[in-house]
């Protein structure tokens, strides 16, 4: 059965409006033609999310998210979706947003990762945004 699990590392925060937000990504990865499997969200500080960074990717900075696609056939969708709640918060500030706006912008950028959605060049940077904005006025 399909699922979208919620966890928390190293943090305390309670995300509400749950099977809301469940329902707005399972849709989302419906309308773009794949099937989900298991896409678990796992909320983290800073420090956590850094040292995943360094440990899988050899990345030494910190970022708002970190994706990792465990899907093993075509068009299906599991995955883990690691988010720094700390970023979130200043993003939201500096982005004059809520922090629950911010953090379904990230997890739908995250989601987007696994659809195969790419944010390396200008071109492609410019679609995932495009994406992200179709889907969440669609929340």
């Amino acid at each position: 059965m399909a699922k979208i699990n919620f966890f928390t590392e190293d943090i305390q925060y309670t995300l509400k409006q749950k099977t809301i937000i469940r329902n707005w990504i399972a849709t989302t990865i419906t309308e773009e033609g794949y099937q989900l499997t298991e896409l678990n969200f796992i909320l983290c500080s800073d420090e956590y999310l850094l040292r995943i960074n360094q440990d899988f990717l050899q990345h030494d900075d910190y970022t708002d998210v970190i994706t990792f696609d465990h899907s093993e056939e075509l068009k299906t969708i599991a995955g883990d979706i690691f988010i720094s709640l700390e970023r979130i918060k200043e993003n939201a500030t500096n982005f004059k947003s809520t922090i629950i706006d911010e953090l379904c912008r990230v997890m739908i950028h995250g989601t987007l990762h696994l659809l195969g959605y790419k944010d390396k060049t200008k071109a492609a940077k410019t679609l995932m945004t495009a994406k992200e904005d179709f889907y969440l006025a669609k929340r």
